[in-house]
């Protein structure tokens, strides 16, 4: 069964999630108070509206209620952003995601009951330091301000072990949860499992183990 999701704000950030979705063959509805932004998401999107989310009678219009995740996507105003969220959570939204401006509008988004509050812009700022940083490293995802998912390259002095000769666990507080190896994936490797140079280990938690693992292990 797909699910339905309505995506509100259809700048940069709304725009690239709403073409995401569509892609993935999602339900999703577009919505923004700018006609022009709203067309061009006509031809892309189940659904795309012109409406102003700030107004409840609007919203309950649309029937948001029966969507299964919104994400509120407002560029600049952070008044609209935050009273539409309000909105959507005194209606009953299952699951609420919005983006942040900044520490200040998370803080109150989190307080109005926000499911997930996001940071584009500075979460990617991250993610390319990381990666520049770090050869090893090819990709960081951002799981919260301590906590990471990291895909990291085996170097040789990694080959040759297995999980439990490096017991990543004990020693760094970090779990590979997955090995890329080239057109395999192994998902919850063995104990046993032995790591080959160039393997992609995909390692999950703290960015302070996680660096520790990185600055002992891949030199």
């Amino acid at each position: 069964m797909k699910k339905e999701f309505a995506v509100i704000g259809l700048g940069r950030f709304g725009g690239s999630i709403c073409r995401a979705l569509a892609e993935e063959g999602m339900e999703v509805m577009a919505i923004d108070n700018d006609e022009d932004r709203v067309n061009e998401f006509a031809l892309i999107a189940s659904h795309a509206v012109v409406g102003d989310t700030t107004d409840e009678n609007v919203l309950k219009s649309l029937g948001i209620r029966n969507f299964d995740h919104v994400i509120v996507a407002i560029g600049d105003n952070i008044q609209a952003s935050i009273l539409t969220t309000l909105i959507l959570k005194e209606i009953g939204v299952n699951k609420i995601t919005v983006k942040a401006q900044n520490d200040y509008h998370e803080k109150v988004l989190r307080k109005i009951g926000a499911d997930h509050v996001v940071h584009p812009e500075r979460d990617m700022g991250r993610r390319i330091a990381h990666n520049i940083v770090s050869n090893n490293v090819l990709d960081y995802l951002e799981l919260s301000d301590e906590h990471s998912i990291v895909e990291i390259v085996a170097s040789d002095k990694l080959g040759g072990n297995s999980i439990i000769d490096l017991d990543v666990r004990a020693n760094y507080g970090i779990n590979i949860v997955a090995i890329k190896r080239k057109n395999e994936i192994i998902v919850s490797p063995q104990a046993n499992e032995v790591i080959r140079e160039d393997d992609i280990l995909i390692v999950i938690g703290a960015d302070v183990d996680i660096n520790r693992f990185e600055k002992k292990l891949m030199a």
